[in-house]
């Protein structure tokens, strides 16, 4: 079995598990009222400032410049992926969605209400399918950044079927990924990986930094760390500083 990095601590905030993360989240919004479509919308937000910082630091764009490819999958990951879409096309960037069909049982409600929001102001959403997978090389050479929201903390095991391939298209695309909140398919809590997995440049780890993020194997894979406050309430935070 993997070791987990005992890394606690990072930049001042407590360092979490996958496990742990998700029992932060529900006491969030169970215990403290924070409403999870909020820290979905804050999560974004953060995402798209971010993005919009190493866009002017690195590539010296600015916004009316800028082409983003962002590649959601079906969870709240690919949900933080697509509230970003609305505040970079604000600031004037071109935003495009490429989303993973859901499964049977639909989207999430808050995914669904992001995606209705996303179109609302006329974002273009285009479901990754396997008639149109083969067209991501080309459709990757014309971004200048890529957006990974396709894998959360609550993924498991290897990358297969389209999101295997979408994995290894942007890796091969040399453009600047960065990765919502941990690159797919690293383990959030070791930082290991099964074969398939993101080369990001950057990393925007949501509320907590995960404890895969602290390993050094890893570090090669996640490029620079950045935490993005989510909003988490404050009595939250200290109690996951002391646990």
């Amino acid at each position: 079995m993997s070791k987990i990095p005992e890394i606690r601590e990072y930049e001042g905030w407590p360092v979490v598990t996958a496990e742990k993360m998700k029992y932060l989240d529900k006491k969030a919004s169970m215990e403290y009222g924070a409403a999870e479509i909020d820290l979905m919308e804050n999560a974004g937000k953060g995402i798209a400032e971010g993005i919009l910082r190493v866009a002017k630091e690195e590539l010296s764009k600015q916004p009316p410049e800028l082409k983003i490819i962002i590649c959601s999958g079906r969870g709240n990951n690919g949900g933080d992926g697509i509230v970003a879409a609305r505040y970079l096309k604000a600031a004037g960037a071109k935003a495009d969605i490429y989303l993973m069909p859901p499964r049977d049982s639909g989207y999430s409600e808050i995914v669904v209400k992001n995606i209705e929001r996303a179109k609302e102001k006329k974002i273009d959403i285009t479901l990754l399918e396997r008639d149109n997978i083969d067209k991501f090389p080309d459709i990757f050479s014309k971004a200048d950044i890529i957006l990974d929201a396709l894998l959360g903390v609550g993924a498991i095991g290897k990358p297969t079927g389209l999101i295997r391939k979408i994995i290894q298209f942007m890796n091969k695309s040399q453009k600047l990924i960065i990765a919502a909140d941990i690159p797919s398919g690293l383990s959030p809590n070791t930082g290991h990986h099964s074969g398939v997995f993101i080369m990001a440049k950057h990393t925007f780890t949501l509320g907590f930094p995960k404890t895969g993020l602290m390993a050094a194997h890893a570090q090669k894979n996640i490029g620079k760390l950045s935490v993005i406050d989510i909003g988490y309430p404050e009595g939250l935070l200290e109690e996951a500083k002391q646990s």
